[in-house]
């Protein structure tokens, strides 16, 4: 991969096995990229990205309007997310092990040792979340087997600062982004979907969104969803 200048602004070239040359503007902060053929030169992949300049900027301006949450603390009343919806963080100190609950609509109760460090509180949580969907992903890849046609042999969850999701084709392996224990339940559908389509097609080209298209009608509204919801200051791209 390497980068052009285009109107004042970079551009992420990647080079595959395509037909066609596709543009894609991620999140957080607008970063665009285009796949472009082998066969295709520089020359022809700005004449292109030229021609998209109303749709990068448009989407660009989109992403800058997002929400961003400012790095957790983990202190009384901070804001924290949990599938799409916003809580209040209630902290407990008590010489017991610790644990994290949600009893009402407005708060996640947090109950620590007493001088827990933020690391500490930041590690409770995202066990917890880690929990969470370790819940939810095996019913959802037994929901989507059959459905797709493909046979997943393992899963994970880990903390990932890039990509919502991956997939180990070769060892039919999906890792799933432990941030996605914040979103709606359908956008961690989403993702889970996308990644088994990769075991039948590794690029995302037009087969692999014909497949998306046909097995997740609505995907791109659970893709704006995602947008839509607060973000952190990692760059997702999906």
């Amino acid at each position: 991969m390497h980068q052009i200048e285009v109107s004042n602004f970079s551009i992420d070239v990647i080079r595959k096995s395509i037909k066609n040359m596709h543009l894609s503007v991620y999140p957080p902060t607008g970063r665009v990229r285009i796949a472009a053929p082998l066969n295709v030169d520089d020359e022809a992949v700005k004449l292109f990205a030229i021609s998209k300049l109303a749709w990068i900027k448009k989407n660009q301006r989109k992403f800058q309007m997002q929400d961003r949450q400012m790095p957790r603390v983990f202190e009384q009343r901070e804001s924290h997310y949990f599938e799409g919806k916003r809580y209040l963080l209630r902290v407990t100190e008590q010489n017991a092990p610790p644990r994290v609950e949600i009893k009402t609509k407005t708060y996640i109760d947090l109950f620590i040792r007493p001088n827990a460090t933020v690391e500490q509180r930041q590690n409770y949580i995202n066990e917890w979340y880690r929990k969470q969907l370790k819940n939810h992903i095996p019913q959802l890849i037994e929901k989507w087997e059959p459905i797709i046609g493909v046979s997943v042999s393992d899963w994970g969850v880990k903390q990932m600062k890039t990509k919502w999701g991956t997939c180990n084709i070769d060892q039919k392996r999906i890792w799933i982004n432990l941030e996605l224990a914040k979103k709606p339940y359908n956008c961690l559908e989403y993702i889970i979907v996308h990644e088994m389509i990769h075991l039948i097609e590794r690029h995302h080209n037009e087969n692999f969104l014909a497949h998306l298209d046909k097995n997740l009608p609505k995907w791109k509204l659970f893709k704006d969803e995602l947008n839509r919801l607060p973000v952190s200051h990692g760059e997702w791209e999906y």
